[in-house]
């Protein structure tokens, strides 16, 4: 199945400051993740026949178009099966249909899957195109750098299940909703879950040498310079405490953090 990808400038934290729209097929051909309408979108969007609006989830920098795309295409608008509230306050669009992990929507003679990927958002999806074909991450993943994954909306072990389900899949091609195509998955999977181990081994590092709040586990967590990103680190450094105390590592209150008895 044809996949295309078009890069939308968008407010956003990605380093790129872009993010991917896709459309999958041409007749018929899948809308994803439309960000924000440019010349160029307009112009691949006229030359398929769309009919089916996904998003992989609804952080406001891959929704900005839904709705203008929506009414000029008269395609079917998906939202995750119990985050309708969600979609529509992101979007201001009402989804015609929505869609669980595991459904199949056919597309010509081929089809796309929905596979459950939660963690960076709550909602997140990946969509597999064809059988055994290439996979739309969103955020899950990225071919350099690594994901923001932060508290209270990101959930940093259902994070972890996600980049190790994808790489039990094996897909031939991830195409993430930021920066260039994913070439070898398995191989950057493999990047990202021993980057959020090392951050975890720092943060219980940071505790266990008496830090107890999120400032004070920040400074062993991370040896970077944080200017214009330390709230991303704060939320991502509180996601981790929150897996580690559920898994028995640490006491997390959401204030104040100490090495489990």
């Amino acid at each position: 199945m044809d996949v295309t990808r078009c890069s939308v400038p968008v407010a956003t934290r990605a380093p790129t400051g872009e993010t991917n729209a896709y459309l999958l097929g041409r007749d018929p051909a899948v809308l994803v993740d439309p960000a924000a309408r440019t010349d160029v979108l307009d112009r691949l969007v006229d030359e398929r026949s769309v009919e089916h609006i996904l998003l992989t989830h609804t952080h406001p920098d891959h929704v900005g178009a839904v709705s203008a795309y929506a009414e000029e295409t008269a395609a079917t608008v998906w939202a995750r099966y119990g985050r309708t509230d969600r979609f529509v306050d992101a979007t201001g669009t009402e989804p015609d249909r929505t869609v669980k992990p595991g459904r199949t929507i056919p597309l010509g003679d081929d089809s796309v899957r929905i596979r459950d990927a939660p963690g960076h958002a709550p909602d997140h999806i990946a969509i597999e195109v064809g059988r055994d074909g290439p996979i739309l991450c969103g955020d899950c993943a990225v071919r350099e750098g690594s994901v923001v994954v932060g508290a209270p909306e990101g959930d940093m072990r259902a994070y972890v299940t996600t980049l190790r389900r994808l790489w039990a899949i094996d897909p031939p091609l991830l195409w993430p909703g930021h920066g260039p195509a994913i070439e070898r998955p398995r191989e950057t999977l493999e990047r990202l879950l021993s980057h959020r181990k090392r951050r975890e081994r720092r943060i219980l590092e940071g505790v266990a040498a008496g830090g107890k709040t999120l400032e004070t586990i920040l400074e062993t967590a991370y040896e970077k310079d944080l200017s214009g990103v330390r709230d991303l680190a704060r939320a991502t450094v509180a996601a981790h405490l929150e897996k580690l105390a559920v898994e028995g590592h640490v006491a997390w209150d959401g204030e104040q953090a100490v090495p489990s008895d």
